[in-house]
């Protein structure tokens, strides 16, 4: 039995997929113990894996509320900016007290989300970590674009050039970071990184995004890069009331921005708008960045719920209109529905851009949103058979591979560790 040590970026995008992976490991008689920030507690521990709090001078309880409701307003590199400065205040602080949280939970091996630098800490304590990729993968590789850009991968030297541009520009906005994190290894003794891969695990990138979903370029991936699938765990999502009774039988639009960046009341309006006079019925989740009394009446009557149980309403959709956030995408995509994307920032362009390179779904620029061009693409996809054939087989991609399962096994190769022979290796 292997005790492992989590560190997690403290948004529920991050949070759902890690205790997932967890739970796999904890079912081949691992242990897990996540370090998070005092709003994340409750939520880890509802999920079923046990807890060690850091940071509670920093972010006393209540304070993530504060920063997502900052953030649920913005949108584009605003947004990009402050999630790089809300990175490099955590970092800070993980820095700081991670080693001290490591010690006290006694933890032999490290599982660090890429949002988070704690990789240090088991560099300085001398354990081994691995890095696990809950966006798409960070990829030294220039025929990728940046995660925050919407572009197509490109193979042509004038296609790499933009994205090597693209990729200096992301490393001077970061560079804050990147020195924080320098200062507190040499003053631990250790080599300084010199590029951003130097901060991932020189044992395994593991990432729950399917190489189905990736794109598709010519040549070998990324050594010690190892695509899986979703890390979904539905018994650990909290219960959630729907009102199932007022689905009529049409076929059902769900939209959603998340739970990060879903503060925008003239998108939802949008949305509804769009959907209006279709024979099919609308679903919003606002996420918690608005209350449906916020929105008042809209177009078509819709169902407005401040949350919704997303993997059970899933079942029964035609399609899927969303802010492109990857958990999202991938428990559609697990469904077999086509998606309308509408990237509002972060790594959302870059998983609407795979998406879009894949063939199911369609994506409509925050920047020239309006319901007319919404609805174009709403009806295009609902009507036009390719994207939902593109889902589908994107579906049976996924259906194939046990993610949880698939990274469970990675890790305890990765680390030489011989799993718990009475117990039988249960699917996700």
């Amino acid at each position: 039995m292997t005790k492992f040590g989590a560190f997690c970026f403290p948004a529920t995008g991050h949070l759902n997929p890690m205790t997932a992976l967890a739970h796999s490991l904890e079912l081949r008689g691992h242990q897990v113990v996540l370090f998070g920030i005092a709003d994340t507690e409750e939520r880890v521990r509802d999920a079923g894996i046990s807890f060690h709090c850091i940071g509670a001078e920093d972010y006393p309880l209540g304070s993530l509320g504060k920063l997502d409701e900052r953030m649920a307003r913005l949108k584009g590199v605003e947004a990009l900016r402050f999630t790089l400065q809300r990175v490099r205040d955590s970092a800070r602080m993980v820095l700081r007290d991670g080693p001290k949280a490591v010690r006290a939970a006694g933890v032999d091996a490290l599982l660090v989300d890429e949002a988070d630098f704690a990789g240090s800490v088991g560099d300085y304590l001398g354990l081994p970590w691995i890095s696990i990729a809950l966006l798409p993968p960070l990829v030294h590789d220039d025929r990728f674009p940046p995660f925050w850009l919407g572009w197509a991968a490109k193979e042509d030297p004038l296609g790499r050039l933009r994205n090597r541009l693209a990729i200096q520009m992301l490393l001077w906005m970061g560079s804050p970071i990147f020195r924080d994190v320098n200062v507190q290894r040499e003053a631990w003794g250790l080599t300084p990184h010199l590029r951003p891969e130097d901060g991932l695990s020189p044992l395994a990138q593991i990432t729950q995004l399917p190489e189905a979903l990736e794109f598709s370029l010519r040549g070998h991936k990324p050594a010690g890069l190892h695509y899986t699938g979703p890390f979904v765990h539905a018994q650990q999502r909290p219960a959630i009331e729907f009102p199932w009774e007022r689905l009529d039988g049409r076929p059902l639009i769900y939209a959603s921005l998340g739970t990060f960046q879903n503060g925008s009341e003239k998108i939802f309006r949008k949305i509804a708008d769009a959907c209006a006079g279709l024979d099919a019925q609308l679903v919003i989740a606002l996420g918690g960045g608005l209350a449906p009394a916020q929105l008042g009446e809209l177009a078509g009557a819709p169902v407005v719920v401040g949350f919704a149980p997303q993997l059970e309403v899933l079942k029964k959709a035609a399609l899927v209109i969303t802010h492109a956030g990857l958990n999202t995408v991938l428990e559609s995509l697990s469904e077999g529905i086509p998606l309308v994307a509408i990237p509002l920032g972060n790594d959302q362009p870059g998983v609407a851009a795979r998406l879009k390179a894949r063939g199911a779904g369609v994506v409509v620029s925050r920047h020239r949103l309006t319901s007319a061009r919404l609805r174009a693409a709403v009806r295009q996809v609902l009507e036009e058979p390719r994207y939902r054939q593109a889902a589908r087989g994107l579906q049976t991609a996924i259906q194939q591979m046990d993610g949880p399962g698939r990274a469970a096994d990675l890790i305890e190769q990765v680390l030489k560790l011989r799993p718990v022979e009475s117990l039988v290796r249960p699917q996700a």
